[in-house]
This record gives structure tokens, sequence and C-alpha cells, in this order.
């Protein structure tokens, strides 16, 4: 199915690990940042001084994930308390919104405890993130995400890639209707915008649009790493890329 579209209706979410890609971000022109930690991992939540430093340097909107580690989505009473506590630092900080997500052991929503979350977290804004993409039925786990009251669902389509669940993103679209915004995220790019935004008639876009940079060190010590793997680059990281940003909003412009 494709969409047509009227200029300037959409919004551009930046996922970002540091502060330097979520100020990048908003120099590109972002509607706003969701910032985390670890996004090798899928993204952790950040320390209170990342939070308050983002805080302090964006006018964009700043959502800031709350999930206490890797892995699944499962968590424990000690790992729900810990996202409680994230979410009043988050609230204090003045932060706009949050991103949660938490899943029950037989692959449903845990709606009773995303719920409780929201509660503490209002009137901030609440996106509940990819668990979405783990969870066994799309269509119940829509409803169910609903119900928890979030305003948004960040899904792949519950594929590797959003252009790969352009399908799935698009009934999800149709099926949520004015309810709650659907926004697709993972792997969308300049080569693939077109093609999800007119296949799925989504308003709201997810991504990192990253580029790799050079350490500014000299001196390298050789065959050693930090976290054990060899053949892990020390010495590059990757930060938002302004350029492919503004890019992409030139594209979303056009269509």
């Amino acid at each position: 199915m494709t969409h047509k579209y009227k200029k300037m209706i959409f919004s551009l979410e930046i996922c970002v690990d540091n502060l330097e890609s979520a100020i990048a971000a908003q120099n590109a022109g972002a509607t706003r940042v969701e910032l985390c930690n670890c996004l090798a991992d899928g993204g952790t939540t950040p320390g209170f001084g990342t939070i308050s430093s983002a805080r302090n340097n964006l006018d964009i909107g700043l959502h800031v994930i709350i999930r206490p580690r890797g892995g699944d989505f499962l968590y424990s009473d000690l790992e729900f308390e810990i996202m409680k506590r994230d979410i009043d630092t988050c609230g204090a900080c003045g932060v706009d919104g949050i991103v949660i997500g938490m899943l029950k052991p037989d692959g449903n929503i845990d709606i009773q405890r995303t719920a409780k979350l929201i509660e503490i977290a209002r009137p901030m804004s609440v996106t509940f993130h990819r668990a979405f993409d783990m969870c066994k039925d799309p269509f119940k786990g829509l409803e169910d995400v609903i119900k928890t009251g979030a305003d948004r669902l960040l899904t792949s389509g519950q594929m590797n890639n959003a252009n790969e669940g352009t399908e799935l993103i698009c009934q999800l679209i149709l099926q949520a209707g004015k309810r709650m915004i659907i926004m697709p995220g993972s792997g969308i790019n300049e080569s693939n915008i077109v093609h999800i935004a007119k296949n799925t008639g989504a308003k709201e876009f997810h991504l990192t649009g990253r580029k790799i940079i050079e350490s500014e060190m000299i001196f390298r010590r050789q065959n050693i790493s930090m976290n054990g793997t060899q053949g892990y680059d020390e010495f590059s990281r990757k930060i938002a890329d302004p350029d492919k940003i503004k890019n992409i909003i030139r594209i979303l412009r056009d269509l």
C-alpha cells in the first residue's frame, strides 16, 4: 500500500548514546532524541550525568530509555524497582518522555507492570520500545500495549529491520488508527526511508544516522581489548552524522 504525504507532517527521532550525538541531531533538525547507553546491547538507561547534561544542552524533545540491562525483557522485582527510580530521575531532570518495554515469560506484553511505570512517568510521554518485536502475537500485542496507556510504539515489524517489516508495520498502523502512534525503527537510512514511508503510512521515524570517527589518541597499545574480544577496535566510535540526518529530512520533505 502506498500512502500520499503532505509536506512537513513527519517527526524524526534520533537514537543516540552520547551527548555529542544528541547535540548533532538537534543541529541537523531532528524532532527529538532517544537517549541511551550501550547501543550495542540495544540500549540501556544512561547515567544521571548524561541525562541532566542532555537536558541542559537540548531544546528539542528528549526521551530516555528505561532499561536496566541488555538481554531479554523479562525483569526481576529488583530490576523493576530500578526502573521506577530511573523514571523518577528522568522526571526530576525535566525529560520529555521515557521509553520502556516489558514482557511476560509466555511472550505476552506485561500490561500490569508496564502500566505502573507509565503511571509513575506521567506527565512525561511514553513509548513502548522494540520489546514488542519479541512478543508472540503482534496484533494482540498491539492491543495490550494500548491497554497500558502508552502513547507510541516503536517497532521494526518483528523483523531485523523496518525495511523488511513494512507489511506488518502498515497493518499495525491501520489497526491502531488514532489510538496510538506507530513509529518504525531499526536499520532506517537514506536508501530505504522512502520505501518505508510510502509503504507504511508512518509519520514518525526512529533511526541512528551514525558515522564512524577515529580516535585522536596518538599512542595506541596493541593486542589488548577492554572488552576482551580479539580484533575489537578501541580507537574508533560511532556518532550521529548531521549530514545523514539532514539528508533524510530532505528526503521526507520531498515526499
